[in-house]
């Protein structure tokens, strides 16, 4: 039973014979391996394109910032994973990543239609600071979270988002929508009414849009990047193992309550 509306039965990825392997038109052997480094590959099979200096550079930046961030709910339940079953690796990777949503990881592709939204509206005419102001007091209004902006850990100042908006300055890569989210910080402080400081996943929407990366593909960056620190938990955890160590802490922190 077909479910849904199928597009024409073509792929443009990759096809392979016995002596041949054909990435999006380029002989994977002859000329791209040895040629193209991993990011430049990763951009490349999201693009159809070798990236840039500028936008391999900050490909590379974007994925080092977000790869690593202690034992978050994503490495804790690798780990635990790996812990009751030392022999699947590849369960105890997906075990983290997913939970990557819109509570943790996946709040860059949150920014991006934010970001995306406020470009349509300033290139159509509207004054950027009054779009900002409204979009933010708009999604205040509703009870929501604001995209990009506070973090249980880093006040006041996100060192990583600052690092990365500064060296989009220094390198000339900043656009409408770096300037756009550098707008949006007072009018999430003004709806917020204090200062809320930027987190690392705005400055990853907004310099890949800059940089013309797929909006829709920008959740893969911290998607790609968090499965290599998954990893690195893993392989920590198959020398120091800890993952039923915090799998008793966390039962121990709860109180049964029969009646709740």
């Amino acid at each position: 039973m077909l479910i849904g509306k199928p597009g024409p039965a073509v792929s443009g990825i990759c096809t392979s014979e016995a002596h041949r392997i054909e990435v999006r038109g380029k002989d994977l052997v002859d000329e791209i391996m040895g040629q193209y480094g991993f990011t430049d590959f990763f951009f490349f099979l999201i693009t159809g394109r070798k990236p840039t200096d500028e936008q391999r550079y900050f490909l590379d930046l974007l994925l080092v910032a977000i790869t690593e961030h202690g034992l978050t709910p994503t490495a804790q339940a690798a780990r635990m994973t790996l812990a009751a079953a030392p022999d699947c690796l590849q369960g105890a990777v997906a075990a983290g990543i997913l939970g990557c949503g819109t509570v943790v990881l996946g709040t860059a592709e949150l920014c991006a239609k934010v970001l995306a939204d406020a470009a349509a509206r300033t290139a159509a005419g509207e004054d950027a600071d009054a779009v900002v102001g409204d979009i933010a007091a708009a999604i205040r209004g509703q009870g929501g979270k604001m995209p990009g902006f506070g973090h249980p850990i880093h006040h006041p100042d996100d060192p990583r988002a600052e690092r990365i908006m500064a060296l989009a300055r220094e390198r000339g890569v900043a656009g409408r929508h770096v300037d756009l989210l550098d707008r949006f910080r007072t009018a999430v402080n003004a709806a917020w009414g204090k200062a809320l400081p930027l987190n690392v996943s705005g400055p990853i929407a907004a310099v890949l849009m800059d940089l013309d990366f797929p909006p829709a593909m920008i959740k893969a960056i911290p998607i790609l990047a968090r499965t290599a620190g998954i990893l690195g938990h893993l392989a920590e955890e198959q020398r120091r193992p800890i993952g039923f160590l915090l799998a008793h802490h966390a039962e121990a922190a709860i109180t049964y309550d029969p009646a709740g």
